[in-house]
């Protein structure tokens, strides 16, 4: 039994195999890779199988005229998502490709990306990150460093090779930045003390993960502390409105979708509940909470230059939080830009304005 799935991991996609048995193949995030899983029965042992490392996805079974197909698609940092295919799960290590979609990336100089770990000194906690070097600059020294926060905060950043729109880690990286993708604490498959680790300290707790890596970072000279900038969308953008209030030592930072003021937010936000629950009540009921927990109130403590996008019809995180950050800014003298999306909610969906946020 691999326990250490049952005791932390996440699933992310199941099936059931077209085998006699039914045995279900389920898809299980740990830490920062989705593996391939199979189960008989509720009562028997969940098993890891052997095959790629990595990220699995979208998983499929089939059986036609008594002939059964697996099908899934893999990626990892340096290699793009493609289709791949086997007709038993024991044919895992010779999964057969039968897609070429992203070729062109393979022909390409891509960075390269490792798991790096440090400490939470003011609890030992260990936090875990995807650290993505620039082509080229895999395991330099003294880089310049940008910290790029996931959103949710229910999520993590994985072993993988996305390229949505806000999936902007690998983009950066080519742009010669060492990219930090922390997995702070509210994020999955690290278990359930863990994801839950934020109640009641939705800022504060996370935001202190992200400091104290940035801080190992520095202490073992892979990143230039004279070059280091921030930023993150909607919970990352939260979490980047934060952070610039709790350290001067970023040059820059971009904020998307990102909160500034709970009380706001629960009353104009769709997702109420979500505060009432994360800040451990209404605003009525523990207002001091939702006042810690609110950047806008050590707004005084800016000094990092700002870029800030948001869409205009956003139900998750309202338009006027960026206005109240956009004031602020101007207010204390500390440049910034606006950029609002027309028509957009809170995910893009027209091409130029994920272009334009790019």
């Amino acid at each position: 039994m691999f326990t250490g799935w049952l005791t932390s991991g996440a699933v992310k996609d199941f099936a059931l195999l077209e085998n006699g048995r039914k045995d279900v193949i389920l898809l299980g995030q740990l830490n920062t890779e989705i593996q391939i899983y199979t189960q008989r029965s509720a009562y028997d042992p969940l098993i890891k199988l052997t095959g790629w490392n990595e990220t699995h996805e979208n998983l499929v079974t089939t059986c036609v005229e008594s002939k059964s197909t697996i099908t899934f698609i893999h990626s990892s940092f340096g290699a793009p998502p493609e289709i791949y295919c086997i007709n038993t799960i024991d044919q895992l290590n010779s999964a057969k490709k039968v897609t070429k979609e992203n070729k062109l990336f393979t022909e390409r100089n891509l960075p390269k990306g490792i798991s790096y770990r440090w400490i939470n000194k003011d609890d030992e906690t260990e936090i875990e990150s995807v650290l993505l070097y620039p082509p080229n600059k895999h395991q330099e020294k003294n880089l310049p460093l940008l910290v790029l926060m996931h959103g949710e905060p229910y999520s993590a950043d994985l072993n993988t090779f996305r390229t949505d729109w806000f999936y902007i880690a690998g983009m950066m990286a080519t742009e010669y930045w060492l990219v930090f993708q922390p997995n702070y604490r509210g994020s999955t498959s690290y278990g359930d003390e863990f994801l839950h680790g934020i109640l009641e300290v939705l800022i504060a707790r996370p935001g202190k993960d992200v400091l104290f890596g940035v801080d190992a970072l520095v202490q073992d000279g892979i990143a230039d502390p004279e070059r280091l900038a921030i930023g993150g969308y909607s919970y990352g953008g939260h979490l980047t409105n934060w952070l610039i209030t709790q350290t001067t030592r970023f040059n820059a930072a971009l904020t998307g979708a990102g909160a500034v003021e709970h009380v706001n937010s629960w009353g104009l936000a769709d997702l109420a509940l979500y505060r009432t629950y994360k800040l451990g009540g209404f605003p009525w009921q523990v207002s001091n909470r939702y006042q810690q927990e609110s950047p806008i109130f050590q707004f005084d403590k800016f000094r990092t230059p700002t870029y800030i996008a948001v869409d205009e019809n956003d139900y998750r995180v309202p338009t006027s939080q960026a206005y109240l950050l956009k004031r602020s800014l101007h207010v204390l003298g500390i440049p910034s830009k606006l950029i609002v999306f027309p028509g957009e909610g809170h995910i893009l969906k027209t091409i130029h304005g994920m272009r334009k946020l790019k």
